[in-house]
């Protein structure tokens, strides 16, 4: 059976543009799935906001991360890449950080360079930890990994902090290093992806996220510039929480939610993507097959 690792590799090599979308919850992995997804993303910032309740300021931790993980992977087969922020420590933490996401199901993770009290990639006021101690981080996630296959990605915030060759220059260390592929954070022109697939051998990723400093590209765009990952981490879990927002504020404004019924998911469409029917259907089997028991005794 092929290695969740092996899965993404695969997938990147397969397709044009790999299409990552972001799930923050199991159900939401399900849609994706079925929106004919082939891989999926934990955002860290999604992990922080979605399951805490609090900022993308280093605040969750490993175990926050791999529960949110290990229930979307125990119900989708599609790869799974997941934001490790700065690893939650030095070397042993990084270790211990790939091995449970890896055990968890997950198929890649990315590690960036920001100091461990991290922010927003597309925040001011970023501070980056030296070069060697990314390198550090990108040797020990590989060393670790239980499976070859399993991708490791260098993410770095350095493009607005030193500029573009030195952006460059530290993803080409990483590569060096081991990292599979390559995650150049708050990029702000298409013409600096080309630069950046141009000096880079392994696969690159477009954080496409909405309100940040990346304009959202579109998929010819991205292919263009030699992009093999566009990433789109929270546009369903912003939607979701606009959605979620507008009923709360009708139901205590109006008294009900019959205004807002058309904007929901219906009960049967719930269902279906669940696989409702099928789970009750073997309850029915379990439970005949119980009553027969019964009857014969």
């Amino acid at each position: 059976m092929m290695s969740q690792g092996k899965q993404f590799r695969e997938a990147v090599k397969e397709n044009e543009l790999l299409q990552c979308l972001g799930a923050t919850t199991a159900y939401h992995a399900l849609l994706a799935e079925k929106s004919g997804a082939k891989a999926l993303y934990v955002s860290g910032g999604g992990v922080a906001a979605g399951s805490l309740g609090v900022p993308d300021l280093g605040i969750s931790t490993l175990n926050d991360v791999a529960i949110d993980v290990e229930r979307i992977c125990s119900r989708t087969n599609l790869p799974v890449l997941v934001d490790i922020d700065t690893g939650w420590g030095g070397s042993l933490n990084i270790a211990r950080a790939i091995n449970t996401l890896e055990k968890a199901g997950a198929a890649a993770i990315h590690i960036e360079d920001q100091v461990q009290q991290k922010r927003c990639g597309h925040r001011p006021n970023k501070v980056l930890v030296p070069k060697a101690e990314m390198l550090d981080r990108i040797k020990s996630a590989v060393d670790a990994r239980i499976n070859d296959d399993f991708v490791i990605m260098a993410r770095t915030d350095s493009l607005a902090h030193h500029g573009l060759e030195a952006a460059i220059d530290i993803m080409g260390a990483c590569v060096e290093a081991g990292a599979d592929m390559v995650f150049p954070e708050a990029v702000s022109e298409l013409a600096v992806y080309k630069k950046i697939t141009k000096s880079i051998a392994v696969p690159v990723l477009a954080n496409i996220t909405e309100f940040g400093k990346t304009p959202l590209l579109t998929t010819d765009e991205l292919i263009s510039a030699g992009i093999k990952i566009a990433l789109y981490p929270l546009s369903a879990f912003r939607a979701a929480n606009q959605a979620a927002l507008n009923v709360y504020q009708q139901i205590m404004s109006n008294g009900s939610q019959q205004s807002v019924l058309e904007t929901m998911q219906t009960r049967e469409e719930l269902y279906q993507y669940l696989g409702y029917h099928e789970y009750e259907q073997q309850l029915d089997q379990l439970l005949t097959k119980g009553e027969d028991d019964v009857n014969i005794i």
